[in-house]
């Protein structure tokens, strides 16, 4: 009821009284806090916290990821990645190879930072082809969701394969196979219902090359700089798939590489190399790559902002014992393994907007259940619960401001497009995961 109440107040003060984002999830943060009878004093250092802890994950990555863009589209770098797109497909394609694009980029970066390394390209592709924006755009976001949500290595999943015991290489396969009709559905599908219902103006595609009288960079140059973050981030990944976890098991060569990885392939330092090589790659003066990277960064201060609000809303929830009731609400219907961990999922992501702490919360639950159950297809589990933790993102969710600022949408278009389609992802995941498990 409280969380419910929550919710209702920041409606509430965005949509009918024009309250700043920011400070609306301030006040439906204390209005949980008070309510469940927190301390007063700890209320506001609750949110604080929480505040913290969630700009601290995402303030650099989405800074860099906001200049890396900067640098792609002032140099012409994205109307070039863009072309070559349509000429390698068609126009009439360019939908399905957003799709692919994202499914790479996504696969091993967060949401956060490949969307904001795609929006520069998905601006242009609506500018050359005409189509409608949300056509192209809903796909792309439901993708890089996707990808977050089910597939290692993001953090979610591998909490989920750590705590149930499953196999990561087969969460792969069955997250692959079961993200080709949820992707369907909650991209290409909804997309063409969307564009008749919801209507969307393309923002303008940042400052290109021609302002600036600067050379426009090659094919190859734009893939390189696109896909330098991704290279680094998996090169640590594969380090771990080969090498040893404990450290005492590692011979000197494997520890070396070991640290080496981890280093260039934490997101933060690997966006910061690439956007050092999109400056030198794309031919930059550091005057001028200087001056475009402040400017790009100038539009995210507010949506930095209402990401760490959203944090001290997810924390002050967690606090006050709102998510472990609703987890505990789940448990007591007595459920099958997949359908329970995918509902617990789907109900902590729902109160504390964060994917992560859902999945998390959910196989903490269902692990004593499933193990003990013969029978039950651990991956498929893994894969099911990812997508309930993925369920009706909200105004508590950091990833709803992200999308709505970057997309430059209204707070009522997030929710008809960015909402209903993570609705749609969860939905679609829990009756996919379901009769694949039927079946096989």
């Amino acid at each position: 009821m409280l969380t419910g109440g929550a919710i209702v107040l920041i409606v509430v003060l965005i949509a009918k009284l024009r309250i700043n984002a920011f400070l609306a999830l301030f006040f439906a943060a204390l209005l949980v806090g008070l309510g469940s009878g927190m301390e007063a004093g700890k209320v506001a250092a609750a949110f604080q916290t929480g505040m913290g802890k969630t700009l601290g994950g995402v303030a650099g990555i989405l800074g860099l990821g906001t200049m890396l863009g900067g640098l792609l589209a002032a140099s012409g770098g994205a109307a070039v990645l863009a072309r070559g797109l349509i000429d390698l497909m068609g126009p009439k394609r360019v939908q399905w190879c957003l799709m692919l694009l994202a499914l790479a980029v996504g696969f091993t970066t967060w949401f956060a930072v490949g969307l904001v390394m795609l929006v520069p390209i998905l601006l242009n592709l609506t500018k050359e082809t005409g189509m409608p924006f949300l056509k192209l755009a809903l796909p792309l976001l439901a993708v890089l969701s996707i990808m977050h949500g089910v597939m290692p290595p993001h953090p979610g999943p591998l909490v989920a394969i750590a705590q149930l015991k499953a196999n990561l290489g087969m969460v792969i396969v069955w997250g692959m196979v079961a993200a080709i009709p949820m992707a369907a559905l909650a991209g290409p599908m909804f997309a063409s219902w969307a564009v008749n219902r919801v209507k969307v103006d393309a923002p303008e595609p940042p400052v290109t090359s021609s302002a600036l009288e600067h050379p426009t960079p090659t094919l190859g140059r734009t893939v390189a700089a696109l896909a330098l973050p991704v290279v680094l981030i998996l090169a640590h990944t594969i380090s771990e798939l080969f090498i040893p976890a404990k450290p005492e098991l590692r011979s000197e060569t494997q520890a070396f590489i070991y640290n080496i990885t981890a280093m260039i392939g934490n997101p933060t330092l690997a966006l910061g190399l690439a956007v050092l090589f999109a400056g030198w790659a794309f031919k930059f003066t550091r005057a001028d790559a200087l001056k475009i990277g402040e400017k790009s960064l100038g539009p995210i201060g507010m949506t930095l902002l209402v990401v760490g609000g959203g944090g001290g809303l997810n924390q002050m929830l967690q606090d006050s014992g709102s998510a472990n009731a609703i987890a505990e609400m789940a448990r007591s219907a007595h459920l099958p393994p997949m359908v329970f961990g995918w509902l617990c999922a789907a109900l902590v992501r729902v109160a504390t907007g964060s994917a992560t702490v859902a999945i998390t919360a959910a196989c903490g639950l269902v692990a004593p259940m499933a193990l003990s159950t013969p029978g039950v297809n651990l991956e498929l589990l893994v894969v099911c619960v990812g997508c309930g933790s993925l369920f009706l993102s909200h105004l508590n969710d950091a990833g709803f401001w992200i999308v709505k600022d970057l997309l430059g949408l209204t707070v009522a278009q997030t929710f008809r497009t960015w909402t209903v389609t993570e609705t749609l992802i969860g939905v679609s995941g829990l009756f996919v995961c379901w009769g694949l498990d039927a079946i096989f």
